[in-house]
């Protein structure tokens, strides 16, 4: 069980999140934004600085939001999907697929609204606000969820070892701290490779924390960071949404072929290589595939989503609410036994699981359940600080 992140429950993807300062996870709910130098976990991952009343609101990019948005969707539909893969090859394929890129997306979007964070009295207070606090709170609630819905009555409570969806609040913690330190050192993004690719060798590193999983998935983490607006107005472009067709059918051909044999798992980047089953070798080897593969796919991901302001675009300022809180939902799934009618596992019973998943995840970031969750997933907590250092909600 902790073992997923945000997509599977062993999910990722983690978590996942997502989309997702920042499941996704996140960025923060609020209408306005302060531009792409702070996130936290609503941005998905993947976040926008909170106005104050020394510098007025800029307006937030629609074209992130809407990404954040779609990327959470996904987070949501392949989860819901983790019951339907097993005598299903079609399920296991668009499974493969959308795991492939849905967390990278997530955590490269994160990555890119960290930019600013610089340490700053002022930020490591929005990063305890809006990440640690609602890490330690939804710890705690999958904990006692999970008693019930697993049948594990004497599950502990660690803070540790996260479980479920809120192993990407323990990474965009440790990913955000570190931030600045890869703005410093010379080819950050070929030296988080190498830390991702080495972590693959080693299946001592343990689960405190998900430092596997932390490790792996840092490269997506870094990129962001390097990532500049104009670099995402190039996979805009038209040329590239043509040519994301083709290459997603076939990498949805290639999910298809690879379906049978178990290659999915390379994708939670949960797990060591000889934890996978296979030579340790394969470890760096996958980490440079997989790598590949997921940035093709997120800058197709990217290409497709509009840049204009839709009916889900304010949604995308609340994906980390839809990311913590979907899980609720699926947990609850198992005692409720909703999978266990065998019309779902036909064609239009995966269908209708699908719209399920993606209509109570869309549910989730709206005004409403804000309202009534924002205590939890972005508290202001000021009687936990010193006067005098500015804080805010977080984002991602």
């Amino acid at each position: 069980m902790r073992q997923e992140g945000i997509g599977q429950a062993t999910l990722p993807s983690n978590g996942t999140e997502p989309t997702p300062e920042g499941p996704e996870p996140a960025e923060p709910p609020q209408p306005t934004q302060a531009g792409p130098t702070e996130a936290g976990p609503n941005e998905a991952g993947p976040t926008p600085a909170e106005p104050t009343q020394a510098a007025p609101a800029k307006k937030r990019d629609a074209f992130f939001d809407n990404a954040k948005y779609l990327a959470i969707l996904l987070v949501a539909v392949g989860h819901a999907w983790e019951p339907l893969r097993e005598g299903s090859r079609t399920v296991t394929a668009f499974y493969t697929l959308v795991y492939a890129f849905h967390m990278p997306a997530f955590i490269v979007i994160s990555g890119h609204f960290s930019r600013g964070f610089d340490g700053s009295p002022r930020r490591v207070k929005r990063l305890i606000t809006g990440v640690a606090v609602p890490y330690v709170v939804f710890e705690v609630a999958y904990t006692l969820v999970t008693r019930w819905t697993d049948d594990a009555p004497d599950r502990d409570v660690s803070l540790l070892d996260p479980l479920y969806l809120t192993w990407f609040l323990a990474a965009l913690f440790i990913w955000r701290l570190t931030a600045p330190v890869w703005r410093l050192v010379r080819r950050p993004l070929p030296l988080a490779l190498a830390v991702a690719m080495l972590a693959t060798l080693s299946p001592a590193i343990g689960k405190d924390l998900d430092l596997q999983r932390v490790l792996q998935f840092l490269p997506y983490f870094v990129l962001g960071l390097l990532l500049k607006p104009e670099h995402f107005r190039l996979v805009r472009r038209r040329a590239v949404r043509v040519a994301a067709v083709p290459v997603f059918a076939a990498a949805l051909a290639v999910a298809y072929w690879a379906a049978p044999r178990g290659v999915y798992p390379w994708f939670f980047h949960n797990d060591s290589a000889v934890q996978l089953g296979a030579p340790s070798w394969y470890g760096p080897v996958m980490t440079l595939a997989t790598f590949g593969c997921s940035l093709v796919l997120v800058a197709c991901f990217l290409a497709w989503v509009p840049g204009r302001h839709t009916w889900f675009t304010a949604l995308g300022a609340a994906t980390l609410y839809g990311y913590l809180l979907h899980g609720f939902v699926k947990q609850a799934a198992g005692p409720a036994h909703w999978y266990d009618h065998p019309w779902i596992h036909q064609p239009l019973g995966a269908l209708a699981v699908t719209l399920v998943a993606a209509l109570t995840v869309t549910l989730l970031c709206t005004s409403p359940v804000r309202r009534v969750f924002r205590c939890v997933v972005e508290p202001r907590a000021e009687w936990a600080f010193r006067r005098g250092g500015e804080g805010g909600r977080a984002t991602a």
